[in-house]
């Protein structure tokens, strides 16, 4: 007569394996493939196009010189008419000064905002005031400038409230808007031809079916892509780093090509 099997601990350990394999897997590809693996985003919002943006976001670079300066070389690649940054650069202010040497490999015009992590990080923007300038670009803490052909307008929101300020658009520029809160979207009662943000990571982890994981304040229902809204088209960047873990699952980082 047959033995019937039974369930030893091995083969209960053997059956375990089995089941988190999977999750296994995808662990590892979000630590050691798709963390670094770049998305490059086609996004074209007019039919007759006059501007090219290169957008990147949340940075938040901690030493990995050979990343960044990987990222900046697919923005130059992109040759864009100017260049977005919604913030997020850094988290401590130790890894500043390198920060601002990859960006300055950026070969034209860079325009941007602090994030969450810049403020907390409680670093002078002085330098990067300085080094947006000699590209051309501008830092922006509640400001507003023109492009280098003069054509667009660019707002830039320096915190999570969106203060608008006096302006004499010249006529029929269209107008940019850099906030660094996807959310603040919904307060903003301005129209603009294109609004960028980021804070998001796409949440970096996302499920099938499902979306992101979790989020973090300030991003409401704009958690990832082109969202159409009372303000204007918002594009929402899933980011270039990480927060917290160094892990992202369906959720690459992304640099994107706008046109408008």
């Amino acid at each position: 007569m047959a033995q019937k099997n039974k369930i030893t601990r091995r083969r209960l350990f053997r059956l375990g394996l089995y089941a988190l394999a999977p999750y296994g897997l995808a662990f590892l590809d979000g630590f050691f493939i798709e963390r670094k693996w770049i998305n490059l985003r086609h996004i074209v919002l007019s039919n007759t196009p006059t501007c090219r943006i290169a957008h990147f976001t949340d940075v938040h670079h901690k030493g990995d010189l050979t990343y960044f300066k990987k990222v900046v070389a697919k923005i130059n690649s992109l040759e864009p008419d100017f260049v977005c940054f919604t913030g997020d650069l850094i988290e401590e202010a130790a890894y500043l000064e390198e920060a601002i040497a990859c960006l300055r490999e950026i070969q034209y015009p860079l325009f941007a905002i602090p994030g969450n992590h810049d403020h907390w990080s409680g670093i002078s923007f002085a330098p990067l005031q300085a080094c947006c300038k000699a590209s051309g670009g501008a830092w922006l803490l509640n400001q507003e400038v023109l492009s280098p052909d003069g054509k667009i307008v660019i707002w830039g929101s320096a915190g999570q409230n969106f203060t608008p300020l006096p302006s004499s658009p010249k006529e029929n520029s269209k107008r940019i808007l850099l906030h660094h809160y996807p959310a603040a979207v919904d307060r903003i009662h301005e129209k603009f031809d294109l609004i960028l943000s980021g804070h998001s990571h796409g949440g970096q982890v996302r499920l099938p079916f499902y979306g992101a994981i979790t989020l973090p304040y300030g991003v409401g229902k704009y958690d990832k892509g082109l969202f159409q809204t009372q303000a204007g088209p918002l594009f929402v960047n899933a980011g270039i780093g990480y927060w917290a873990l160094p892990i992202r699952i369906l959720c690459r980082p992304e640099i994107a090509l706008i046109e408008i």
